[in-house]
């Protein structure tokens, strides 16, 4: 997912509920990092759910000091 940053990927969950996405990061030392999770309710990711990821990673990256 390179809209989000450099590392990140997705899990896609299909079930009788609906879909949901979870964007994580697992190449930083010591962690998986989930960035965020959430309900699919259109084909298109929403703007807003990549934004709010790609926030979480870069202050994530200033936490760890990169």
């Amino acid at each position: 997912m390179p809209d989000v940053g450099r590392g990140a990927a997705e899990i896609r969950i299909w079930d009788a509920s609906g879909t949901f996405r979870v964007i994580y990061v697992a190449k930083l030392p010591a962690a998986v990092y989930v960035l965020h999770c959430f309900r699919k309710k259109t084909q298109k990711t929403a703007k807003a759910d990549l934004d709010l990821a790609a926030k979480r990673y870069r202050d994530l990256l200033k936490e760890i000091g990169r």
